[in-house]
């Protein structure tokens, strides 16, 4: 069997990983040769491809990013895109496709699925917010990533006096914030989940100052205040319809500063959080999900998509993994709430 390979989205740790994993797996146990699509969905799209063997996957292990390369190519938002992909998948004689991504690609690969092509899913995101799977490998990268930047940064607070305010990845969902918030000792943690009070921000940056200590407040890009609206880059939106996150934490500075007169700055860690090495988790979660998604595609597990529940690798339906995100719950939220001001 011929399998192509795709990664889109955003890169993500441990990309590679499930890559190196899918083809050391799938040749010699399988016999399976595979082909790279470049770019996401654009490779399937225009016939751009790279040879997927043994030696092209050494040494991928610890190496961020995709060798494929990314994009946010929606080929549903194209007349003819599905025809396209059906078109270069026979030309080439690729009878399988392994799609690793988040809700968007995952989400053309079940509809994909639904018009007959034969897709496996492999879920991928570091906000962790698709539902099926109870991790998704990128996640502990951007923690990890996150919780140091909040250890370092406790340090230059203190000895300025300034709340220091640390806005991190999360457009509908703030995993990120709430375990990085949590592992570094923030003094508060805003979600998309629940709108913020900013009055009751200040009142927490006020009480952390009274203490002799400088707080720490960790915001999800995605947060906004009661009544008001998401921080916005831009009204431009991508190939998906979403629109480019941003600038709330430098709108959180500036409404500290002035309702409570103390000096406020923020760090915005952005592509900092899913760039670089993967960590040892992620690399193991990474490698089960490309091992059990070749196995998969041997049992013509079509419209499925590997996923984490416990310990156990399971496979459930692509549209169980799209059809609603896995967002915050209230109760961990409120465990978190104890250690704020």
């Amino acid at each position: 069997m011929r399998v192509g390979v795709l990664t889109g989205g955003g890169d993500c740790p441990g990309l590679n990983a499930v890559i190196r994993a899918v083809v050391r797996k799938g040749i010699p146990e399988y016999g399976y040769s595979f082909v790279g699509f470049r770019d996401g969905w654009r490779g399937p799209l225009e016939g751009l491809t790279m040879t997927l063997d043994i030696p092209a996957v050494r040494g991928l292990l610890p190496r961020g990013g995709t060798i494929l390369g990314s994009s946010r190519t929606n080929p549903f938002a194209l007349d003819d895109g599905v025809d396209r992909i059906r078109k270069t998948l026979t030309d080439r004689g690729i009878e399988a496709l392994v799609a690793i991504g988040g809700e968007d690609t995952l989400g053309v690969a079940a509809k994909l699925a639904e018009e007959g092509v034969h897709v496996v899913g492999v879920p991928k995101t570091i906000d962790n917010d698709l539902s099926g799977t109870d991790y998704t490998f990128g996640f502990d990268t951007a923690v990890s990533i996150a919780t140091e930047a909040i250890d370092r940064l406790h340090t230059t607070a203190e000895s300025h006096h300034r709340a220091l305010i640390v806005e991190v990845m999360g457009r509908h969902a703030g995993w990120i914030a709430l375990h990085s918030g949590m592992a570094g000792g923030a003094n508060a943690i805003l979600l998309p989940e629940v709108e913020f009070d900013i009055d009751q921000v200040c009142k927490w940056v006020e009480s952390r100052f009274r203490s002799d200590y400088a707080p720490i407040i960790v915001v999800s890009e995605g947060a906004k205040p009661k009544g008001g609206d998401e921080a916005l880059v831009s009204g431009a939106t991508d190939a998906f319809g979403h629109v480019r996150l941003g600038g709330i934490g430098d709108w959180l500075a500036r409404e500290i500063e002035s309702r409570t007169g103390k000096e406020a700055r923020t760090t915005v860690l952005g592509h900092v959080q899913r760039g670089g090495t993967p960590t040892a988790r992620d690399r193991w979660l990474a490698t089960r999900f490309g091992l059990h998604a070749i196995e998969s595609v041997h049992d013509e597990k079509w419209g499925q998509m590997v996923a984490l529940r416990g310990t156990d690798i399971v496979t459930c339906p692509l549209s169980e993994a799209t059809g609603t995100l896995k967002t915050v719950d209230p109760g961990l939220y409120a465990e978190a709430e104890v250690f704020f001001g």
